[in-house]
């Protein structure tokens, strides 16, 4: 048999067929992934969306797309959809249990997505965290927000202290704010001037 005009085996041609195949899912999975990777960073420019939360969705939604890819690869290369069935749900019994042993980390990632998203506070706002009515909670001006914790540091009359709080716990307790546009002129006033002195 002649093919651009070279001339190959007949047992050879299914292979190289096979190849073909396997290079163009491949190609079309990394295809998918770029653009999927295009429109979550046009969406994170478009919405005030923060790369420590696309960062992780586009890495995820990354291995998924590939791996999927792999998957048709191995199913094309002749490998059971038994076996391939099989671990997968091997891996997915897997990740249910470190799930169960990490929901307190996973709580907090959760939670700073949806601080991120929702926006209950910024950085510069002042927040507190009512434990009950008698007990006051921890209150400071907000400095930074990640994965984990929202790192607090303390109004001046509290000690000035930076407090990490985790995330989850502002979705657990009532939230006082203040914007810090509100709060900035009063702590300012209530400092006392270096002339003062």
């Amino acid at each position: 048999m002649e093919v651009f005009g070279w001339t190959v085996d007949a047992h050879w041609i299914e292979p190289i067929w096979l190849g073909v195949q396997t290079l163009l899912i491949l190609l079309a999975g990394y295809l998918i992934q770029r653009v999927v990777g295009r429109f979550l960073t046009r969406l994170g420019e478009r919405y005030p969306l923060p790369p420590e939360l696309l960062m992780p969705v586009r890495g995820g939604l990354r291995w998924f797309i590939m791996g999927s890819a792999f998957v048709i690869v191995l199913g094309r290369l002749g490998v059971s959809a038994t076996v391939l069935w099989t671990a997968l749900s091997g891996f997915v019994a897997v990740a249910a249990v470190a799930f169960f042993a990490m929901w307190s980390v996973l709580s907090n990632l959760l939670c700073a997505v949806m601080i991120f998203t929702i926006g209950p506070f910024r950085i510069g706002d002042v927040v507190e965290l009512v434990d009950t009515l008698d007990k006051p909670g921890v209150k400071g001006r907000v400095t930074a927000i990640n994965l984990m914790f929202t790192t607090l540091i303390e109004l001046p009359e509290q000690g000035g202290a930076l407090v990490q709080v985790p995330n989850s716990q502002f979705f657990q307790k009532a939230v006082r704010r203040w914007r810090g546009t509100d709060v900035i002129p009063q702590v300012i006033a209530d400092r006392p001037s270096a002339e003062a002195k």
